[in-house]
């Protein structure tokens, strides 16, 4: 497994982790009577909204980077390989007609 791949699966299994806890404390915290039902239902919630966005604003950086890597290597991307076959494609029509 790639080291990218490794770094998301820890990532995500984090935030399993991490939401296993926020229910348990958030169950005790119904069961003390220090949190009405519907409140602890927004409170997930709020949770549920907060980590989604986290969860999009690491995927923007990791993208980021990885672009940022691919430059620094000077690898061809899939617009670069894209133009080259249109190219060869109009190079090779032009070879067949004659011209």
């Amino acid at each position: 497994m790639s080291i990218l791949k490794k770094g998301l699966a820890f990532g995500l299994g984090l935030a399993i982790a991490s939401k296993e806890q926020v229910e348990k404390i958030i169950d005790e915290l119904v069961k003390k009577g220090e949190l009405s039902l519907d409140e602890s239902k927004e409170v997930i919630d709020q949770w549920k909204q907060q980590t989604e966005a986290r969860k999009t604003e690491v995927q923007r950086l990791v993208r980021e980077q990885i672009k940022q890597v691919i430059d620094k290597l000077d690898l061809a991307t899939k617009e670069d390989v894209r133009q080259l076959e249109e190219r060869i494609r109009r190079l090779e029509e032009k070879e067949q007609s004659g011209q």
